[in-house]
């Protein structure tokens, strides 16, 4: 079985949503800030909060997104998935947790 960390090198970081956001989208848009805060329909906290990675981008704001910028709700899902996943793996400390396995759980 395929491990999740071995399709991914551990010390690279995925780009998070908020860089592709800040750095390429919307400059490319040729909008504010605050006229894509107007046309997703949301305050322009909330999307300042997803800009500076106080907030990730949740189901709903994916969906406004993909809808915006023509690219579909699950590319900006998946896109903060593999980030949110890359930071667990970075920062939870899971070596005291026991792996089960079908040997363990008949052996209970």
């Amino acid at each position: 079985m395929v491990n999740r960390q071995s399709l991914r090198a551990k010390n690279i970081e995925p780009t998070p949503p908020a860089t592709l956001l800040t750095e390429i989208v919307i400059p490319a848009s040729g909008c504010s800030k605050t006229e894509i805060a107007k046309r997703l329909g949301v305050s322009r906290q909330t999307l300042y909060d997803v800009l500076n990675k106080k907030n990730a981008v949740s189901p709903d704001l994916a969906a406004r997104l993909g809808k915006l910028f023509g690219n579909g709700t699950g590319f900006w899902i998946r896109m903060q998935a593999e980030y949110d996943i890359w930071k667990a793996d970075q920062n939870v400390d899971v070596s005291h947790i026991e792996t089960l396995t079908i040997e363990t759980l008949t052996a209970a």
